[in-house]
């Protein structure tokens, strides 16, 4: 799983946002509700307790051994999220959306849409700093904690059941606080490359080179124009259904 570079624009634009008393508060919520092991809730249901789950970063898919799992990062973006969930309910296909706190504080419509239609939530930090390994416990656990509490009020109470570090960026601390808030480390095998806008044929053919690498495919719906994903998309995904893969979820 290998890091992404150059994809700190959020970390630019709304790092200088992030305020320093919420370090102080967002650990304490954790602090206050590690452990905690109830009856899980629903998928797509709020939950009044967290229940923990594995700290170790997930690759497999719940769907079986050829099945895949299509992640989709950055957003939720006025203009991609749309098109791409439109390209997923055309071709029956369920996915998990990696969220940027703010990003879905802007657009808690879209977050709404994304789970009216039977998508999982990922809780994708606050800032997208893919440095975030190398910063102290108070800013991951700020990064982590107020990023789900901006995902869940914006899709109106629907906890992000997954967290995946910007660029890979886990640590033992990181994945162990995700996990004891009921959000599963999440991975990938397969990077399409998208973000680097190679072209969508170039998307297309990396995708059907690296699948032999495992499940967990890795696209993106921000982070600037991402017709060249949705254009791969279209492809893919019959593509997939035509070599007998299954979609499935990632595992929890």
């Amino acid at each position: 799983m290998a890091r992404h570079a150059g994809r700190g624009w959020y970390g630019r634009v709304i790092g200088a946002a992030v305020g320093v008393t919420a370090v102080a508060a967002a650990a304490s919520v954790w602090t206050a509700q590690a452990g905690q092991n109830a009856p899980a809730a629903p998928a797509h249901h709020s939950a009044a307790k967290t229940v923990a789950v594995s700290p170790v970063i997930a690759h497999s898919s719940d769907a079986g051994a050829h099945a895949v799992n299509i992640t989709i990062d950055d957003g939720p973006d006025p203009t991609w999220t749309p098109q791409v969930l439109q390209v997923l309910r055309e071709n029956g296909v369920k996915a998990t959306f990696c969220m940027v706190g703010p990003q879905a504080q802007a657009h808690p419509d879209l977050v709404k849409q994304v789970v009216a239609a039977g998508h999982r939530l990922c809780d994708h930090t606050v800032s997208h700093d893919t440095g975030m390994d190398h910063k102290s416990e108070s800013y991951q656990s700020q990064q982590i904690l107020d990023a789900e509490r901006q995902i869940t009020k914006a899709s109106g109470g629907v906890r992000p059941l997954y967290y995946r570090a910007p660029g890979g960026a886990f640590t033992p601390y990181s994945r162990k606080l995700a996990a004891s808030r009921g959000m599963r480390p999440l991975g990938w095998n397969v990077d399409s490359k998208d973000f680097e806008r190679p072209g969508t044929e170039v998307i297309v053919s990396t995708v059907r080179s690296e699948l032999a690498n495992g499940p967990t495919l890795l696209f993106h719906d921000a982070g600037g124009d991402r017709s060249q994903t949705v254009a791969a998309l279209r492809t893919l995904l019959p593509w997939l259904k035509q070599q007998g893969y299954g979609f499935g979820f990632p595992v929890r």
